[in-house]
């Protein structure tokens, strides 16, 4: 359509512009349909027959911060002394 037309069209919301996206997919050099699964742990039979060195590893992550301990708790005499020292602070 012409600029003007189109520009005609638009105003009468007669006219939707829709942007299309493609993209081509191909495969790759590290293509497999084989799932490999990397190594988490070093044993001390991949260090004495060396096949340590072929095997992929998972990389760390030093930046993660673990799970939280799951047991424990206050002792009872703690939280009295946690409640009464916060009554103390509402008191002033």
């Amino acid at each position: 359509l012409p600029e003007r037309d189109r520009a005609e069209l638009k105003r009468r919301k007669l006219l939707l512009e829709v942007t299309l996206k493609s993209f081509w997919i191909r495969r790759g050099g590290a293509f497999s349909t084989a799932l490999a699964r990397p190594q988490t742990e070093l044993t001390p039979e991949m260090i004495s027959t060396g096949s340590w060195r072929r095997l992929p590893f998972k990389p760390y992550n030093f930046s993660s911060l673990g799970l939280p301990p799951s047991c424990g708790h206050l002792h009872p005499l703690l939280k009295v002394r946690s409640e009464l020292r916060q009554i103390f602070l509402e008191m002033g």
